[in-house]
């Protein structure tokens, strides 16, 4: 990709974000990346990329913008760049519970606005992201989407889904993790050192993911299949349950929709 890119908001979204992206040869003097302590960026200064404190001077030099930070700084960081912002530019946000309209109603012009999600596992180009638009164009969606793509897999969303998204998708890399970290610690109780239950956990659940992945099976067809009449997998499966286990999941999902909402 030509196109130059800036990084507003340098922390673990946007360095997730960076990563994926050098990580796939894009060139390091053409991505820009602000943060208000730039000493903990050293690390992509020493890779050729450009740092700065001046998210104006980010701008002035991009034609692609990606606003990275917390929900509550977003209106100070639009207010501070508005002066940058021309039509020509891709404005691209990544924060929660901002509409489009919100973000548009801070500029003058009216440049392309779109709303991406991505996780934390951009970094390693296994990011699942959902992006939505109102008046972007055929031709900076796919631009969009050409950066996303190199951080993993993309979909198309209705802007009303992106809470949803962020919930199920963001979010839910840290419900995975944690139920990775379960699987772990009862692999400690059972015998393993640690180091043996997390290579056994952590493939056993990227295995799992390339089953559906690949198979395009429903969940419960792939459990049918290592599941025997009075065997040890059922028998842990519904004492999991008999715990609230699915449930318990499906009320955190719920309980942070409700909480960006």
């Amino acid at each position: 990709m030509a196109k130059k890119i800036a990084i507003i908001g340098g922390g673990n979204l946007g360095k997730s974000i960076a990563d994926g992206l050098l990580s796939n040869d894009f060139e390091p003097s053409h991505l820009t990346i602000t943060r208000n302590r730039i000493e903990l960026l050293k690390d992509y200064s020493d890779k050729n990329v450009v740092i700065t404190q001046n998210n104006k001077k980010a701008v002035q030099s991009s034609d692609i913008i990606i606003i990275a930070v917390k929900p509550y700084k977003i209106e100070d960081i639009l207010k501070d760049i508005a002066s940058e912002i021309t039509s020509d530019k891709i404005l691209v946000s990544v924060v929660s519970d901002f509409s489009i309209q919100r973000i548009a109603d801070h500029f003058d012009v009216q440049p392309p606005i779109l709303r991406a999600m991505p996780n934390t596992a951009a970094s390693v180009n296994e990011s699942i992201t959902c992006i939505a638009s109102e008046n972007a164009s055929d031709n900076d969606i796919k631009e969009v989407t050409s950066i996303f793509d190199a951080l993993g897999e993309v979909i198309l969303i209705d802007e009303h889904l992106m809470d949803a998204a962020t919930v199920l998708g963001a979010c839910g890399i840290a419900y995975v993790l944690r139920f990775i970290r379960a699987m772990i610690q009862g692999g400690i109780e059972i015998g393993f050192d640690a180091k043996t239950a997390t290579k056994i956990a952590t493939q056993t659940v990227k295995g799992a993911s390339e089953l559906l992945l690949k198979g395009g099976n429903h969940p419960e067809a792939e459990i049918d299949k290592v599941t025997t009449p009075k065997g040890c997998t059922i028998t842990g499966l519904n004492e999991m349950e008999h715990n609230g286990f699915s449930s318990a999941l499906i009320k955190g999902i719920k309980t942070s929709l409700d909480k960006i909402s």
